[in-house]
């Protein structure tokens, strides 16, 4: 049974990037989000894709971009595949009913999941960074926490976060 689930990290005030990047940088969030998707279809945009040092192994990269460089760049790539319409992203989506999708962001691409998010995986960042986009409100009404992992601070991880899994209520 397909699940689509929503993967980020973000900061007291909801910051989930500054000027194309993480504005923080927390390797225990890191190692977690790749322990969550590795083996999995990662969903997201071209500037989240652009954010990265490049191809992350073991996962099926999905881009929504209208880049005609970035389609060619890729078009031989079995890693990447690229929508540059969002209803041939969701009939892709819809034909991988048996998989894990998540998406990653960015904060359109969120947005245009919304109302089919089963699950929620958030790092809670508790402090405040500079930022310039927002994670896009999400109704957790619909949701119910399932797990919570508190975190302080260490030498590697300089601020403290929880690690915070929510599961879709049933309707």
């Amino acid at each position: 049974m397909r699940m689509i689930r929503f993967i980020w990290a973000e900061d007291e005030d909801g910051h989930i990037g500054y000027q194309g990047t993480l504005p923080w940088h927390l390797p225990a969030d890191l190692k977690h989000f790749k322990d969550l998707t590795s083996n999995h279809i990662i969903v997201m945009g071209r500037r989240t894709f652009e954010s990265f040092p490049g191809l992350l192994p073991k996962r099926q990269h999905i881009i929504l971009s209208t880049s005609p460089t970035l389609q060619r760049k890729y078009q031989n790539n079995a890693h990447v595949k690229i929508f540059s319409q969002l209803k041939e992203l969701k009939n892709w989506i819809k034909d991988h009913s048996e998989q894990t999708i998540d998406i990653i962001g960015g904060a359109r691409v969120f947005e245009e999941f919304m109302d089919e998010v089963d699950m929620i995986e958030k790092t809670k960042i508790h402090h405040v960074f500079k930022g310039d986009t927002l994670m896009p409100k999400i109704n957790y009404e619909d949701f119910e926490l399932i797990n919570t992992k508190a975190h302080q601070a260490d030498e590697k991880n300089k601020f403290a976060y929880d690690f915070l899994e929510y599961e879709r209520k049933e309707k």
